[in-house]
């Protein structure tokens, strides 16, 4: 039977960490959402120098204030696009900010654990103005520095926490502050890489981990467990089903970040008009020409500017099928899972939710196709996956074993 009765592991945090917590985890869900906007309406390298944009903390209001900055070389200044690459890089850096809090209110309580935080985000901090006067290497080495003490403490109070690794949040909040870390540095390299696809799939995996982290530490510090007598086995539903769905998402960025999501129109990507578009068959086959080869290639040197692709037809459809097919695997998994939650006591609301977002998602990923890639089914559909690792997450954090 669930229940939501408390259980003796109550994490030992500040007592306003979870508040803090959950509006961490809804900043990151807008984080994630208006960095699918951005990305879907081409605005990536609208800002080509970091972290400013064309030399302002904001971004300039007019082309003939962005004409004066070097930066004016490398793109033409759009006014239409500028704000939203800039306010999503503020959106970010308020996380980061929040992040940080937590991870200072987890660590007070070990020996020296402000001090190392605060160290190694002083670390990373001094990186960026190095970056910015053309000290690439050496801001590299600094802010690798910081990254390596945080993981280095998480890995280390992990091993130190045994049988209490539940009630000690500190690892996971550090954790939490190293992913950020690094999620910035591949916010950097999606510009001065030209939005190479690996580096724009790795932050949206990267963004989608920092969500399920922050989630998942929200969860444990409000402390509803949901008790079940089978929760082990429930457990493992759902690693693997986080697992697949995982996968998807990394499918998904794959196709977004190589510009594939059109690849099916008859004529291939050339052609994406709405009634060329083909769904269940791609350019009017079931099994198409694909190069998958090609298309899963993963690194492609450097200097090469990926904004619209670079890829041929064959290539992009095999990324597309890809996604297509292991969509199946997903979908099913999860309504499985749900199928699994609805024969359980107490755990039937979670499951008629799972199953409505996997259905809705599918749909969202048909209309993407039928539709013509509209901004804002696309941005929905980021936004569904981010809301449906939302739900495995919770679970898994939440699930208890009866005593």
């Amino acid at each position: 039977m669930a229940s939501p009765a408390p259980v003796p592991s109550r994490p030992h945090v500040y007592r306003h960490f979870h508040r803090i917590a959950w509006l961490a985890v809804a900043l990151t869900f807008g984080v994630i959402v208006f960095g699918a906007f951005v990305r879907l309406s081409d605005a990536g390298l609208s800002c080509p120098d970091w972290p400013t944009c064309y030399g302002r903390a904001t971004w300039p209001q007019a082309a003939h204030e962005a004409s004066d900055h070097a930066a004016s070389a490398i793109r033409p200044f759009e006014d239409h696009k500028a704000w939203r690459e800039q306010v999503h890089r503020h959106l970010a850096a308020s996380l980061g900010v929040l992040v940080l809090v937590l991870a200072l209110l987890a660590a007070r309580r070990r020996r020296f654990g402000i001090a190392l935080v605060l160290g190694a985000s002083a670390l990373v901090a001094a990186a960026i103005p190095m970056y910015m006067r053309g000290l690439v290497l050496p801001a590299l080495l600094v802010a690798g520095a910081g990254e390596a003490l945080l993981l280095g403490a998480a890995a280390a109070w992990l091993r130190a926490n045994g049988a209490s690794a539940g009630r000690d949040l500190a690892p996971v909040a550090v954790l939490t502050l190293a992913v950020v870390v690094f999620q910035a540095l591949l916010g950097k390299w999606t510009v001065t890489m030209l939005l190479k696809p690996v580096i724009v799939m790795g932050h949206l995996l990267g963004g989608m981990l920092t969500f399920s982290l922050l989630a998942w530490m929200a969860w444990r510090a409000t402390h509803l467990p949901v008790v079940l007598a089978d929760a082990a086995a429930l457990r493992r539903w759902l690693v693997a089903a986080i697992a697949v769905l995982g996968v998807q998402i990394a499918l998904g960025g794959w196709v977004s970040a190589n510009y594939a999501a059109l690849s099916c129109g008859a004529g291939g990507w050339t052609t994406p008009q709405p009634h060329y578009l083909d769904f269940p068959r791609c350019v009017g086959q079931w099994w198409p020409p694909a190069d998958f080869r090609e298309g899963f290639v993963l690194w492609r040197g450097v200097g090469v500017d990926y904004e619209g692709g670079v890829l041929d037809g064959a290539s992009r459809i095999a990324i597309q099928l890809a996604h297509r097919l292991f969509a199946v695997v997903a979908a099913g998994v999860l309504l499985a899972l749900s199928w699994r939650m609805l024969r359980t006591p107490g755990m039937r609301g979670w499951s008629l939710l799972l199953a409505l977002l996997t259905l809705g998602q599918v749909l969202l990923g048909v209309l993407n196709v039928k539709l013509s890639l509209p901004l804002q089914v696309a941005v929905m559909h980021n936004g569904g996956a981010a809301l449906l690792l939302f739900v495995l997450v919770s679970l898994l954090a939440r699930l208890r074993r009866a005593t």
